[in-house]
């Protein structure tokens, strides 16, 4: 299964708006023996040995791959912006993930798939302060797929942005998320993928427990997820994973481990797009 091809509108609607011969004697106009020599001896010795080391050097960024340097990176950049289409689904969102210590206290965790949205534009995806904060990336897919837990009552949204931004935007997206703190306002944050007939049927606004949303900079990519009860019991005070994450919360979110959900589900996504991101992007051999 794969996505299908990108629609040519930008997908946010309306949240657009956001020398080398020897000296001579001048008395006897002969060349000086006795005392060139040795310069001259040290001089090729130091150009061999510069020659070796930057040699060393070249050699040693093939063998360890970083010779593309910025091209490399770059390129790995590139590779990531197509994987939206070109990637299985399975393989963004796989049906099972295991989140081993990822739980509250280091407890595993085990999260099954149980929705895959179709890949579709941003318009609506977000609340409007944080589809605003988005907008300079643009939007050129968005992916996203709906976990529960092993007792089926919590249920999270894991979604993949890919946006049409280089990496100079990229990295001054996620400069400005960290220096507002904009991934820890209530006002900013994504909205779950809820689907009839399974345990997130009733995962709404209103259900929101805990999120999180992370900018890369190596890749054309926000990465964000969103959890809440299966039960549609509404939360009044939501709380960002990074914080219901830390020892010794007393919060619904925290004490329930919704923080842990969404931020573990998150970072194994993301995981998995940066190692395909490498292989997608390693010259063949």
């Amino acid at each position: 299964m794969s996505f299908a091809e990108p629609e040519t509108r930008d997908g946010f609607g309306a949240f657009d708006a956001f020398d080398t011969y020897a000296p001579v004697d001048q008395a006897t106009t002969r060349p000086r023996p006795a005392r060139t020599r040795p310069r001259l001896v040290a001089a090729a010795a130091c150009l061999v040995l510069g020659l070796g080391l930057i040699g060393g050097a070249v050699t040693g960024s093939w063998l360890t791959g970083d010779s593309a340097g910025a091209d490399g990176a770059r390129s790995s950049f590139t590779a990531a912006a197509g994987l939206w289409h070109s990637m299985p689904v399975d393989q963004l969102f796989p049906p099972t993930i295991d989140g081993q210590g990822a739980g509250p206290g280091g407890a595993d965790r085990t999260w099954t798939r149980i929705a895959v949205a179709p890949d579709s534009g941003c318009a609506g995806a977000f609340d409007p302060l944080l589809g605003q904060a988005l907008a300079p990336a643009g939007c050129l897919r968005l992916l996203r797929a709906t976990y529960t837990d092993v007792t089926h009552s919590q249920v999270t949204t894991v979604g993949l942005l890919f946006t049409k931004a280089d990496a100079a935007t990229m990295t001054s997206l996620k400069t400005r998320f960290q220096q507002q703190g904009l991934g820890r306002r209530t006002d900013l944050m994504p909205r779950p993928y809820a689907v009839k007939g399974t345990a997130a049927a009733g995962f709404g606004d209103a259900q929101r427990a805990s999120w999180t949303v992370s900018v890369l900079t190596d890749a054309p990519v926000v990465v964000y997820a969103v959890s809440g009860f299966a039960d549609g019991r509404v939360v009044t005070t939501p709380q960002p994973a990074v914080d219901a994450v830390k020892p010794g919360v007393t919060t619904a979110p925290a004490q329930a481990g919704l923080g842990n959900d969404a931020q573990g589900l998150a970072d194994r996504v993301e995981r998995s797009l940066r190692r395909t991101v490498g292989s997608a992007s390693e010259k063949p051999s």
